[in-house]
């Protein structure tokens, strides 16, 4: 099939997919492609370094690895001091509190484009991404990688923290206000 047969292909799927509202099912196309290439890569890498892939990772490290993908899954799609990294692909909308911005996917009419903007601006999606390298992480740099994790995971709990203390602050103040 010739690359002009495939666009067409893609664009009559496209519209059966979803004729009342754009979908970029040709960016998500060359999004999932590229995913398959790094994660392709990646495990060559581990197989010409000869590292040793566990036959099953230790509960420890799927937890630390969770908390720390789920923390920098948020820095980068969300947090208000890596909207450069997103400013490309999204526009600022609003403020959501604790340091984090909504954006909307900027839609320029390149479906690659809008695919990176939702990919970018969505912590649900880049998990994936993000959970990826901090895997291979594991196999090929393990020491690091753990450092790296356990700083991320040290500030998830942080944040709940500082989220728990501004609730009893509030809860306090209101308390306070109450006895007058």
């Amino acid at each position: 099939m010739t690359g002009t047969g495939l666009k067409q292909r893609v664009a009559r799927l496209r519209r059966a997919y979803a004729p009342n509202e754009y979908r970029p099912l040709d960016g998500y196309l060359k999004a999932m492609g590229t995913y398959a290439t790094v994660a392709a890569s990646l495990a060559g890498l581990v197989k010409v370094t000869g590292r040793p892939v566990p036959e099953r990772p230790a509960p420890t490290d799927v937890v630390l690895l969770g908390i720390a993908t789920h923390k920098l899954s948020r820095l980068l799609a969300k947090d208000a001091v890596t909207s450069p990294l997103r400013a490309p692909f999204t526009r600022y909308d609003h403020p959501i509190g604790s340091g984090e911005v909504m954006e909307q996917v900027r839609d320029s009419g390149s479906p690659t484009r809008h695919a990176i903007g939702e990919l970018l601006s969505c912590p649900f999606c880049l998990a994936v991404w993000v959970a990826t390298g901090m895997t291979a992480g594991l196999v090929l740099a393990p020491r690091l990688t753990r450092l790296v994790a356990t700083a991320l995971t040290a500030v998830a709990a942080s944040d709940f923290l500082q989220m728990g203390y501004a609730v009893a602050h509030q809860a306090a103040e209101g308390g306070h206000h109450d006895q007058k």
